[in-house]
């Protein structure tokens, strides 16, 4: 059956008043946390005692970003004493520092813009998340995914200038085209996504994976030649956009591996790999790597990721709770999963990096129990505290980036 994204075309005004209210009650626990974080932070501490907010709101990626916005790219690659490819901003895609620059040149900083960008797409995508659920599980659990997905662990994303919030939001609108059946959106979605942050070939896996799954299920539901046209459009798009950005920076540098080595000189900050890349090896490479710092038998890592990817495997397929989520939140979750399985090292952003990820709220949200609502509610606070804690309060280890 077709999912049914439900309540007409828009939220209803109360229903939109009162996710205002729960996304304004988890901003100010995170500024809390932020403050905390500030207040207490040691004086080894990487941004040291005392930091204030802005300081936090232009850490870490940020300033690469910030860097993007005023300076633009290098035309030539910047290289290590051993000649290596050195970190450079091309590891970062544009659209986020342009339209932060749009956005905070009547505010007087590209900071204030990128924050009001994070801000408003963070309470859009708890409109859009609702708005995805409400038909499959019901107003009380959707509304409860979005108390959990605003009060997240990663919840300072919505507060600091980080491209996240405005790619999910895109994500989740993506998703709901796909539930509605209306295409159209889609080329929009692809574009912003592309050059937003690295993740538009998972999407353009999703629509590969949603066009085969309406072709089997055509019976059930008619397939109509203008879906076929638009799914294979969206997707082609989607992969071509996909593979543009090496093609440009290639272009600009004029070396030809110039993004893949960019990308490679922050893996090497982990791994010292002085190899290439190939699909899939990263989870292999960094499960030896973190068994053998936990002191554990290196061997038993590749045991620990082909358990992980069962798991994963699993609770899409067979945990009912996923399932009402509907077909296309759970083939995005595939999708993107085998994305990051194939290209990405795991380290200390894989929590970051599950972000998009954000729709399977709802699974969490679907007992009834309100202990178990607000037991998952403390979680989430809990460990949005340690999470700030560890990424902004301290700071000082390699581990600590987000």
């Amino acid at each position: 059956m077709r999912s049914d994204p439900g309540e007409g075309p828009l939220l209803s005004g109360s229903t939109a008043a009162r996710i205002a209210a729960i996304y304004l009650a988890s901003r100010l626990v995170t500024t809390t946390y932020l403050l905390l974080a500030g207040a207490l932070s040691p004086p080894g501490s990487r941004f040291g005692p005392g930091a204030d907010i802005a300081t936090y709101v232009h850490a870490w990626d940020a300033r690469w970003y910030r860097r993007i916005a005023v300076e633009g790219y290098p035309s030539q690659l910047p290289l290590t004493d051993a000649g290596e490819v050195a970190h450079n901003a091309w590891a970062f895609m544009p659209l986020f520092p342009w339209l932060s620059t749009i956005v905070g040149a009547p505010l007087g900083s590209w900071g204030a813009g990128a924050v009001v960008i994070a801000l408003v797409s963070g309470y859009l995508c708890c409109l859009v998340l609702y708005r995805m659920l409400v038909g499959t599980i019901g107003r009380s659990a959707s509304m409860w995914s979005v108390v959990f997905f605003a009060s997240a662990p990663l919840a300072a994303m919505f507060q600091v200038a980080y491209p996240e919030t405005l790619f999910l939001l895109l994500t989740l609108l993506g998703i709901l085209s796909l539930q509605r059946r209306r295409y159209g959106w889609l080329y929009a979605v692809v574009l912003g996504m592309a050059f937003l942050r690295p993740g538009v070939l998972a999407f353009a896996l999703l629509l590969g994976l949603f066009g085969a799954w309406r072709w089997m299920s055509r019976r059930r539901e008619a397939l109509r030649p203008g879906e076929i046209v638009h799914i294979s459009g969206a997707a082609a798009l989607a992969t071509m956009c996909g593979l543009s950005w090496p093609i440009i920076v290639a272009t600009v540098t004029g070396r030809a591996d110039a993004y893949l080595q960019t990308e490679l000189s922050w893996r090497r900050l982990w791994m010292d790999d002085e190899g290439g890349f190939v699909p899939f090896e990263g989870w292999f490479q960094a499960a030896g790597y973190w068994f053998e710092t936990w002191s554990l038998n290196p061997a038993w890592g590749p045991v620990a990721v082909f358990a992980i990817i069962v798991a994963v495997a699993s609770i899409l397929i067979f945990v009912p709770q996923v399932r009402r989520l509907g077909i296309e939140i759970r083939l995005w979750a595939a999708s993107y999963a085998l994305y990051l399985l194939a290209v990405f090292l795991p380290q200390s952003s894989l929590l970051r990096l599950l972000f998009p990820l954000s729709p399977l709220w709802g699974a969490v949200a679907q007992p009834r129990s309100l202990a178990w609502r607000i037991g998952v509610l403390v979680a989430c606070l809990v460990g949005q505290g340690w999470w700030i804690w560890n990424v902004y309060g301290l700071g000082s280890e390699f581990w600590h980036i987000p």
